[in-house]
């Protein structure tokens, strides 16, 4: 019998930050031969003597002012030697925040000096540097270099210009101030405004006391989030506090990243014989466990004398056994007393180890979250609205979780744990049912519940990575989908115990419990009960909407200073149309066990049960036997 098919989607095309690629593939380990010094690889000036403090913190120098990005837009160049009026036109080559490379039309070498003075004005187009700098620039740079080189298969004359001022420091005149400056004002009214809302809740209690102490209640409990998100701050650098670290990645089928996952988890400014990489491949049915041997090879080749033969290594598992099998499996190969768990879609800063590690000097700890970016956020719209909403759920969400040491998920895409507390709930947590159904997904909340029941979880926001979101919207209601049902079964174990934690900590976790089930039926109350049934226009819900939105919106503009944070009003607004009636359908699937978005066993019985009803559905339909 034929069967229709539907065409396939054509990928969507990723729109990537390019950084400018490094002549050593591990440019930022410490040099343990001392053939170089900070100074050599970084750009920076100084004489490489610096405290081991100042070391710490060059890192953080290098990203905004000595990574260059591949970019090409248009520039403008005036000169002093023009006529007025007149400019040379040119395209970018590469870009940073102290300079630009640019490859000028129709100029002959001699015709722009070294130490000459020009006015370059160029507008940086999304996704070429980093989230904020998407802007028009016309600022002052002399000339420090000229040359010909063969580009698009005629040679061009390349000029580079150093700025007068770095475009961070020119930024912040120019824009980023006045986005602190509005963003916080209008939080501060938008936050005013609210408790005004709220105040009214509470005249007109005696008319319906359920609906407003549900309004009231989340109103204290989101406000209370941004409030104690505000006040965390990192646990500091420690320059001597370096312990031993193994990185731990599980690959399925994820051959077009892992090559740039494992180079980001393995070129760490920390001590080389503290810290391993170790990969496992879960019998990928693509070309990754041949992509890991390819990278694994070419660090081995190209850093020998960084010891990377005994310290970054493979694993491949004779089956398939999921997720959880797959970071045990290298956790009882890892060599050191702290397990970080990395995604195979995921890359680290260079300064995300030393970062995370920090919180361990304190042994009451037992797992840190590290902050997650998304990567290819300039992408589409999905992506742009998660850009906003993974921001502000690590930034003020688990950053109030981590006031009161008690973050609820170490999420997948960066966490660290002590490996005796991963290896003293392995055969738990690898035998995990709810309601009779293996829990394959929703594996690292599970895993924090396992050690928030003993110890304190916490959360480092300079513990950076990033990681590629669905750009699919299908994907992306799929993923969601996953997520509230392993938030949904999670959050209910994690009552079993929560209630020992800080008082305040448990109130708010019951009160986040609460909100989220209860949101479908209010908002069917507000939007369309009462508009049928009193002939009222719900005015004051869609405000309070409004409002928290804004709230989410402010907060990535204070923080990031980015031209997205308007998807963050987008996001609230396809949240409560359409994402916060998954829940209800969470409510009476949680127990199931496939992800929807990738080839697991589980999803593939699932498939094959789907297929064979259909087609028992078919022959009752035309007489033929079962």
């Amino acid at each position: 019998m034929w069967k229709w098919k539907k065409k396939p989607k054509e990928d969507v095309e990723e729109i990537l930050t390019s950084a400018k690629g490094d002549r050593r593939t591990l440019a930022y380990v410490p040099d343990p031969d001392k053939l170089r010094v900070a100074t050599d690889r970084r750009g920076l000036k100084g004489e490489g003597s610096e405290s081991p403090q100042q070391e710490a913190n060059m890192h953080e120098k290098l990203r905004m002012l000595s990574l260059r990005y591949v970019a090409e837009f248009e520039v403008r160049v005036t000169m002093a030697r023009l006529r007025r009026g007149r400019f040379l036109k040119g395209r970018s080559v590469d870009v940073s925040a102290t300079g630009i490379l640019v490859a000028l039309d129709g100029v002959r070498p001699d015709a722009v000096r070294v130490g000459g003075r020009a006015s370059v004005r160029f507008r940086i187009p999304p996704g070429a540097m980093p989230e904020g700098f998407e802007s028009n620039v016309k600022t002052q740079a002399t000339v420090v270099r000229t040359f010909v080189r063969e580009l698009n298969g005629r040679e061009q004359t390349m000029v580079a210009f150093e700025f007068d001022q770095p475009l961070t420091e020119y930024f912040q005149k120019k824009r980023w101030g006045y986005s602190v400056y509005m963003s916080s004002t209008l939080l501060l009214f938008t936050a005013l405004f609210v408790m005004l809302m709220r105040a009214e809740s509470v005249i007109y209690f005696k008319y319906n006391s359920l609906l407003y102490t549900y309004s009231i209640i989340a109103a204290a409990f989101l406000l209370s989030r941004y409030l104690f998100g505000s006040l965390y701050r990192d646990v500091p650098v420690n320059p001597v506090y370096t312990p031993g670290v193994t990185i731990i990645i599980p690959c399925f089928n994820e051959e077009q990243w892992i090559h740039r996952t494992i180079l980001s988890c393995v070129n760490q400014d920390y001590p080389v014989h503290k810290l391993e990489v170790i990969v496992v491949d879960d019998r990928s049915t693509d070309n990754s466990a041949q992509r890991i041997q390819e990278t694994i090879e070419l660090i081995h080749k190209e850093a020998e004398r960084f010891g990377t033969r005994d310290r970054v290594k493979m694993l491949l598992l004779e089956e398939n056994g999921g997720k959880r099998v797959a970071l045990v499996k290298g956790v009882e190969m890892a060599k050191h007393g702290l397990v970080v768990f990395v995604d195979s879609d995921s890359f680290l800063e260079p300064t995300a180890i030393r970062h995370l590690v920090q919180p361990f000097q304190d042994r009451k700890v037992g797992g840190v979250a590290g902050r997650t970016d998304v990567e290819n956020k300039f992408t589409n719209s999905i992506t742009k609205l998660q850009t906003v909403r993974y921001y502000i759920a690590f930034r003020i969400m688990k950053a109030a979780e981590s006031w009161f040491d008690s973050v609820t998920c170490l999420s997948g895409p960066l966490s660290c744990y002590r490996k005796e507390l991963v290896l003293k709930h392995a055969d738990a947590w690898l035998n995990q049912k709810f309601l009779g159904q293996p829990a394959t997904f929703g594996d690292d909340r599970s895993m924090t519940n396992y050690i928030l029941r003993t110890h304190r979880t916490t959360y480092q926001d300079k513990a950076i990575c990033s990681t590629i979101v669905p750009s699919d919207m299908g994907v992306f209601l799929k993923q969601q989908m996953r997520w509230k049902r392993s938030w949904l079964r999670e959050s209910l174990r994690a009552c079993q115990f929560i209630w020992r934690k800080e008082p305040l900590m448990a109130l708010f976790f019951l009160v986040g419990l609460i909100v989220p089930i209860a949101a479908p039926i209010i908002v069917i109350y507000n939007l369309i009960y009462v508009p049928l049934f009193y002939h009222v226009f719900p005015g004051t819900f869609l405000m309070g909407l409004l409002l928290m939105a804004l709230c989410m919106s402010l907060a990535h503009l204070f923080f990031r200073k980015s031209r997205l944070w308007i998807f963050g009003i987008v996001f609230c607004l396809f949240y409560e149309f359409v994402l916060l009636w998954q829940m209800p359908v969470a409510w009476v699937t949680f127990w199931k066990s496939t992800w929807g978005t990738r080839e697991t066993p589980q999803d593939v019985e699932a498939r094959n049960k789907k297929e064979a009803r259909k087609q028992k559905r078919a022959n009752r339909k035309y007489g033929l036997p079962f």
